[in-house]
């Protein structure tokens, strides 16, 4: 096991630091949102707030381990329509850069900065690499509609001599009390790359391990996290795949749906239909799998919350990349704070 530092691009409230300061590992994020970096000073995580696009990895020269999750468009491998261009637009930066083309000119034409912001990590790989300081670890995290941007910027690492492995994980499969599905990619460049074992069953799917091994924990529900008197339901304010007509519940025996920046919309009630105190930023935050007392700055708590790689999922995460144990914590295990 080797010493690790590493550099958090979109570092939001804190989800990857904060895995990484429990592992042990020190690090810094960057990140441009005001509220994100307010959160992230008071927790104790080291923070430079800027755009991503105005650093490089000589600014940060002891780090060698490169995490984050841009914002993202919406790809799709199929069809014809915008989700497909996008796609089709990415791959073809990502080609060019993989060749040290210049590609400036053709990032002035793009409309939307996502498609910017979603080749910053690659940037930032591909110059550590000519820099002769490549990166040992490059992990990602975002939505799942990007796998097909993780495989292919894993094909162009691939090529620079890492080991790869990207896939979708699924948030309640590693004990955060909420369902939540995360493209992830793992590049190495010492030992084999893989996605972290499960350590909980899915929701909704008996554990289906094969004979002589262990059957897995029942995957972390609300009322585990929550403390609340049970039972209670949540009642979505936005409905499945965004359909307000289709709106979701879950009871307090169940995690809780994906959290998003609507989630102080979400109705809570008993049994009797009896609505009683939505959720607080605390008791969302822990939906997220963060401790009870992360102190959350700002005006704009559920955008911070929402947009959170959970920080239960991203120890696993990055246990695997880096070779590290993963200490057992119980869900409602506050982490430390360090005094400021």
């Amino acid at each position: 096991m080797g010493t690790y530092e590493l550099v958090d691009l979109f570092a939001g409230a804190g989800g990857l630091g904060l895995a990484a300061r429990g592992l042990g590992v020190p690090g810094i994020g960057i990140e441009w949102d005001k509220n994100a970096c307010a959160t992230r000073q008071a927790a104790g995580l080291a923070t430079k707030q800027g755009d991503v696009r105005d650093f490089s990895p000589s600014d940060f020269p002891s780090a060698n381990v490169l995490v984050g999750g841009p914002p993202c468009m919406v790809y799709s491998v199929a069809g014809a329509g915008a989700a497909r261009r996008n796609l089709t637009d990415t791959l073809d930066l990502m080609q060019r850069m993989a060749r040290r083309e210049d590609v400036t000119a053709r990032l002035a034409q793009l409309e939307d900065e996502r498609k910017h912001l979603v080749l910053e990590p690659l940037r930032w790989a591909l110059d550590a690499i000519d820099s002769d300081r490549p990166y040992e670890a490059v992990v990602l995290a975002q939505v799942p509609s990007v796998l097909p941007v993780w495989e292919a910027m894993g094909d162009v690492l691939s090529a620079e001599g890492y080991s790869v492995a990207c896939g979708p994980l699924r948030a309640e499969e590693y004990g955060v009390p909420q369902t939540r599905r995360v493209a992830v990619l793992i590049a190495r460049r010492r030992g084999r790359a893989a996605l972290p074992k499960a350590t909980h069953q899915r929701f909704g799917k008996k554990s289906s391990t094969a004979s002589g091994t262990p059957v897995l924990p029942p995957c972390v529900t609300m009322g585990d996290v929550l403390d609340r008197p049970e039972p209670f339901t949540v009642l979505s304010s936005y409905g499945f795949g965004g359909d307000p007509k289709d709106r979701g519940q879950r009871t307090s025996t169940q995690p809780a749906a994906t959290v998003t920046g609507r989630i102080f919309r979400s109705r809570v009630i008993t049994d009797d239909d009896g609505a009683i105190d939505r959720l607080s930023a605390s008791e969302a935050g822990q939906l997220q799998s963060f401790p009870a007392d992360y102190p959350w700055q700002g005006h704009i708590k559920g955008q911070q919350i929402g947009t959170a790689t959970p920080p239960l999922l991203a120890t696993h995460i990055l246990a695997a990349a880096l070779d590290l144990a993963v200490q057992p914590t119980r869900p409602t295990e506050t982490m430390p704070i360090p005094s400021r």
